[in-house]
């Protein structure tokens, strides 16, 4: 089986979880070889974020939360861009294990998107997320406590699948959102492909806003 396959067939088992429980196990069996194989398919949102963090966040500034760290692929660039207090939340432990080892996080933590997270009000300067509002994973309900744990004037930014930007209910969170004067809209992408070789109709598009 090609390495491609492989990912594959990976994100199968991962797209077809039904609970946090089923979701964990199956990033559980991927955690050790998730690095190579999303990279054969060409999977660029961990290192694309990263431009989008670097125009609406100073470098220096923090900390910075890496929503759904995975194996954390993008502490390492954000950290070469100047970015020095990162903290990470995933639902898999060995991914955070991986993440963990790349020397860029200083504060990791095991929790789901969808439940409170373990950090006081206004904590973070901004939160970053990509590939986890997606099929299966983390639902719209989840960017109310990353609002919560962001500060004032702070930023949130996030990849949204467009597969279930209309069916997850992602629109009624943000007007929500922004009626209760929580955030409001900075920036949005056009739609844009999660992998540049494999995967042409996955489609993605990121979300700029600011905390008020």
């Amino acid at each position: 089986m090609s390495i491609e396959d492989q990912a594959n067939a990976a994100l199968d088992m991962v797209y077809s979880a039904k609970t946090p429980e089923e979701l964990s196990k199956a990033y559980a069996a991927w955690a050790a070889s998730y690095d190579g194989e999303t990279a054969a398919l060409g999977y660029c949102l961990p290192f694309l974020i990263a431009s989008w963090v670097a125009r609406h966040v100073p470098a220096g500034e923090g900390p910075l939360l890496d929503a759904g760290c995975g194996t954390g692929l993008s502490g390492p660039c954000l950290k070469a861009l100047g970015y020095g207090d990162l903290g990470g939340l995933d639902l898999s432990q060995d991914m955070l294990a991986i993440a963990g080892s790349r020397g860029a996080y200083g504060d990791l933590r095991q929790a789901a998107l969808g439940g409170p997270l373990p950090w006081p009000d206004g904590h973070f300067r901004a939160f970053f997320s990509t590939g986890v509002f997606t099929i299966g994973h983390a639902p719209a309900s989840g960017l109310h406590e990353l609002v919560r744990i962001t500060r004032e004037g702070g930023h949130a930014i996030f990849t949204v699948r467009d597969q279930v930007f209309e069916a997850g209910g992602f629109q009624n969170v943000f007007d929500k959102l922004e009626r209760q004067g929580r955030w409001r809209p900075v920036e949005q992408s056009p739609w844009f492909r999660a992998y540049a070789i494999a995967d042409p109709e996955a489609l993605v598009k990121t979300f700029v806003f600011e905390v008020v």
